[in-house]
Formats: structure tokens, C-alpha cells, sequence
């Protein structure tokens, strides 16, 4: 089941969050986004316990994926394309112009699925991050809207 994040999850989307990524946010990171009325935060959950979310953020009329991770008993379950699909479902009501998003160069299992959500490679953000100065890949998907 997807549903919007509450102050209670938290502590289990952090405990995901640092187990997925080398220089995980801080639970105050996920308060804030919470707080703020321009985020979408979404959690996934089965058999009543969280077990990924998504963290989006629409600056002007762009909305950027900010953070999307899946404990690592759950991946290759189709969570994160669940948790994709409602977040379009959500922001495809309202006219924006996209979707952007940075990913690892290295993490082809995240690559393909964005693709296969329509994303495209536009750009390379050299160094991007911090933990390895590895390249983040720049991803963008139109807008359906401003497709018809």
C-alpha cells in the first residue's frame, strides 16, 4: 500500500534511508520535507511496516525526485515503480513542466527503471557526489500534458 508520509515514519524511512546510501539524510532532512507544502512524500508499506519511500519537491514548475529508496528485503519487488506510478498519478492532475532527477552513474538498476518510466539522460553532473565524487546522471521525463 502507498500513502502520504507522516512525522511517525520517520524513524523507519531513515533506518531505509541509511542503509541504502553511503551519506544517508538526517531524520530533520525528512521533517523538513514533510513541512513543506511545495513536497510530496510517500511511503510504501507491507504487512503494516514501511519498507520504502519517495521524496519529491516541485521548484517553479519542475518536480524533482529528491529521494527514493527500498529496504533491501523488498527490492526487485516492484516497490519503487509502485511509489513512481502513484507520485505521476498525484502530480499529473496539475500543469507542471516535468520531472527531473539525479542518479548515480553506476546504479544501472535505477537507470532502467527510470527509463522505463520515460526518463531520459540529458546531462552529467560531474563529481556530484560527495561520499566517492562519483558523476550523477541528470534524468528528465516531459510532462504528459505538455505532450497532447
Amino acid at each position: 500500500m502507498i500513502r502520504r508520509m507522516q512525522l511517525a515514519d520517520v524513524k523507519p524511512v531513515a533506518e531505509i534511508e541509511n542503509e541504502a546510501f553511503p551519506r544517508p539524510w538526517s531524520q530533520n532532512a525528512f521533517i523538513t520535507q514533510l513541512a513543506k507544502s511545495s513536497s510530496i512524500c510517500l511511503v510504501a508499506e507491507i504487512d503494516g511496516g514501511v519498507v520504502g519511500y519517495l521524496i519529491a519537491t516541485q521548484y517553479v514548475e519542475v518536480w524533482h525526485l529528491l529521494d527514493l529508496a527500498v529496504h533491501v528485503r523488498y527490492r526487485r519487488h516492484y516497490v519503487a515503480t509502485e511509489l513512481l506510478e502513484n507520485f505521476f498519478e498525484l502530480t499529473g492532475r496539475d500543469q507542471h513542466r516535468g520531472y527531473t532527477l539525479e542518479v548515480r552513474k553506476s546504479n544501472r538498476g535505477a537507470i532502467k527503471m527510470y527509463e522505463s518510466f520515460g526518463f531520459i539522460c540529458t546531462g552529467l553532473r560531474k563529481g556530484y557526489y560527495s561520499d566517492n565524487a562519483e558523476d550523477a546522471l541528470i534524468m528528465w521525463k516531459d510532462s504528459e500534458d505538455m505532450l497532447a
